[in-house]
């Protein structure tokens, strides 16, 4: 008799876990906490909720994330699914409609005869049974502790949010559309342009903003994929307008010349009511935010619908603890998944839950274990996760420097075409292998 799994968290890792394992025709049993409790960075009570942004990076197979994004289309993840059906505009990159994304998902995992969803907080792993951990970096009370018993101590770093703000209170005469280098539809976002003078004012005010501070037995440990921009500005000058302020390739139509420095927005919903700050996390204090935003052109009575914030992540040190199916070394009936492990990102999460739910379907059923090719970016993933340096362990977006070598000197943008060619090439084999059990 095939067992029952069960999955522990509704994020990106544990719906797409769940509907990999149901689809392979395996019953699950997801717990979600929410609505009844939620975490200071959910604000959605459905399954799948994006929290920091709602970008899924760039779709191009020249970025890894493109290529995991392309092998996850190809071996039906529900995430893929759900993000194509969702999709706003944003250039070169995927981006969703974060309330139509978790209903999509929230409404095929409840549709799914084999999938039972029960909303309600899990405070201790079950003794026995097949069970993926997907709770995320920000795990709850009790079921932290097990799980911090049951690893050893966690390790975390400071991950930040970036504020949204309405469409009608910005100032159209100061902005203008575009996308960079006309990618996309041309004219995907909004671009507020600062001068030179205007800069320096506006780094300065950063530099001497309050922020909020960490408690005091906290060392604080921040993900270079998604600094704070007072970070950023305490690295020199001009280190925001070579990051998320970067000018080029945005050319102001109505001067035809690129700006010293560009904030762009993007479309936060399908209405297109509301818009991001693109790379603008922050942990300033909220007065200071209102105040400092509102010098950006076109921004001066910006109306907030969200402010940044901070909040702390955690996650496994997986090198020490995982197999690359997903398994927990000391007890193989317990698999983790998702942010947790130390993947970083949407779509890696999304990546890891893939790989837990196959191999918890394939346990289920008595089925022999199976690890993607490391030739492809899920299994360039996996791999890395489970035998990175376990003393310096941090986590990881998926990236080429993660993949095998060619074996060949060649120049970089051929060398990850040819790189993408070979996964693509790979998880077909391997795509074959699933659909035969």
């Amino acid at each position: 008799m095939t067992q029952m799994i069960t999955v522990i968290g509704g994020g990106l890792a544990g719906c797409e876990c769940a509907w990999q394992a149901a689809q392979r025709g395996v019953k699950v049993r997801l717990f979600e906490m929410k609505p009844s409790v939620y975490t200071p960075a959910h604000h959605l009570p459905g399954l799948s909720e994006l929290v920091c942004s709602n970008s899924l990076r760039g779709d191009s197979l020249e970025n890894a994330v493109g290529l995991l994004k392309e092998e996850l289309r190809r071996l039906g993840s529900l995430f893929m699914e759900g993000a194509e059906a969702t999709k706003v505009p944003a250039g070169g990159a995927l981006a969703v409609d974060r309330q139509l994304f978790s209903d999509y998902v929230t409404r095929r995992i409840e549709e799914h005869p084999l999938i039972e969803v029960v909303r309600e907080e899990v405070p201790r792993i079950p003794d026995d049974g097949i069970v993926v951990i997907a709770s995320g970096p920000l795990t709850s009370g009790a079921l932290a502790e097990e799980i911090g018993r049951l690893s050893g101590e966690y390790l975390y770093f400071y991950d930040a949010i970036a504020p949204i703000v309405t469409a009608e209170s910005l100032n159209y005469d100061k902005v203008f559309r575009a996308s960079r280098y006309g990618k996309g539809d041309g004219d995907d976002y909004l671009n507020c342009p600062m001068d030179e003078e205007s800069y320096r004012a506006f780094v300065a005010e950063i530099l001497a903003a309050e922020k909020v501070e960490p408690k005091s037995f906290e060392k604080v440990v921040h993900f270079e994929g998604c600094m704070p921009i007072e970070e950023m500005a305490s690295r020199g000058l001009d280190t925001l307008r070579f990051g998320p302020m970067k000018p080029v390739g945005l050319v102001d139509p109505r001067v035809g010349v690129e700006a010293h420095a560009v904030i762009q927005l993007r479309q936060e919903n399908r209405e297109g009511t509301m818009y991001n700050l693109v790379g603008f996390q922050t942990k300033l204090t909220w007065p200071e935010q209102r105040r400092i935003f509102r010098m950006i052109p076109g921004l001066e009575q910006a109306e907030f619908v969200r402010l940044g914030s901070m909040h702390r992540n955690t996650f496994i040190n997986a090198p020490q603890l995982l197999l690359p199916t997903c398994q927990l070394k000391s007890d193989p009936r317990i698999f983790f998944a998702g942010q947790i492990t130390g993947v970083e990102g949407y779509v890696e999460s999304a990546s890891s839950g893939f790989v837990a739910g196959v191999n918890a379907a394939r346990l289920a059923k008595g089925d022999a274990l199976t690890v993607p090719p490391p030739e492809t970016a899920i299994g360039a993933l996996a791999v890395h996760i489970t035998n990175a340096a376990a003393a310096h362990f941090q986590p990881m977006n998926v990236n080429y420097g993660l993949f095998p070598e060619l074996g060949v000197r060649i120049k970089k943008k051929e060398k990850r075409g040819r790189l993408a060619q070979r996964a693509l090439e790979a998880l077909e084999g391997w795509r074959q292998l699933l659909d035969e059990q």
